[in-house]
């Protein structure tokens, strides 16, 4: 396997490894720290009062304009974007990546959700982590992860490129949601973080899958050789 056709970059794995643990770290003690709460903690009262929309026109129209983007629509075209460019230039395991990496962290997100506990605006209204930004930070991350491998720029990646887009992507969706109301800043970083923590591991899985498909490929055409 030729480093440009993984997904995850060989010389970025130990780092991203790295990073990966560490945001999972941040995760679970979070969850830990707010599990059950119904109010916003001294952090979120320090950043901003997330219990009233602290916006108004016209930022409140972007910020609904960037929820948007997190709703099941909004992700659903994001996505279908991604993977058409990505079968274009005729590569599957791309494809795949941008399914599965997103997919995986807002599924992780939901579970989270319920297993924490924390609400906000009522029983109903699960907070902890904030999905929105887990989808949109690992989205970000993939197509940075893609972009930087396919352009051979993997040093770059790892020092500026990545972290760039995952900062730039979870704080555009995260002033959104405490902007409109919708979660606590904790909550915003915990989303945050749970993209951090399932991007690099997806990559990683979708690599080794698709490595040994194409082995297995390999040795069967062998054998109808013989």
């Amino acid at each position: 396997m030729s480093g440009r056709s993984a997904v995850l970059p060989p010389s970025l794995r130990a780092w991203l490894g790295l990073v990966s643990g560490l945001a999972a770290s941040v995760v679970v003690g979070l969850g830990f720290a707010y599990s059950g709460h119904t109010e916003p903690g001294r952090v979120d009262r320090w950043v901003v009062d997330p219990t009233a929309d602290s916006v108004g026109p016209p930022w409140r129209g972007v910020a609904l304009a960037v929820d948007f983007l997190g709703e099941p629509l909004g992700a659903a075209m994001l996505v279908g974007a991604v993977v058409t460019g990505c079968l274009l230039l005729r590569s599957p395991r791309a494809a795949v990546f941008v399914v599965a990496g997103p997919g995986i962290a807002v599924v992780t997100a939901t579970l989270l959700k319920s297993l924490v506990g924390r609400t906000i605006h009522g029983d109903d209204n699960l907070s902890y982590p904030s999905g929105h930004t887990a989808f949109l930070t690992s989205l970000a991350l993939v197509v940075a992860l893609l972009v930087t491998g396919r352009l051979g720029l993997v040093r770059t990646a790892g020092t500026l490129i990545v972290p760039a887009a995952a900062l730039v992507a979870g704080a555009v969706m995260g002033w959104a949601q405490v902007a409109l109301g919708a979660h606590y800043p904790t909550d915003v970083l915990g989303g945050w973080c749970t993209a951090l923590a399932v991007i690099p591991a997806t990559a990683w899985l979708v690599d080794r899958t698709a490595d040994r498909l194409a082995e297995r490929a390999t040795d069967a055409g062998r054998r109808e050789l013989r």
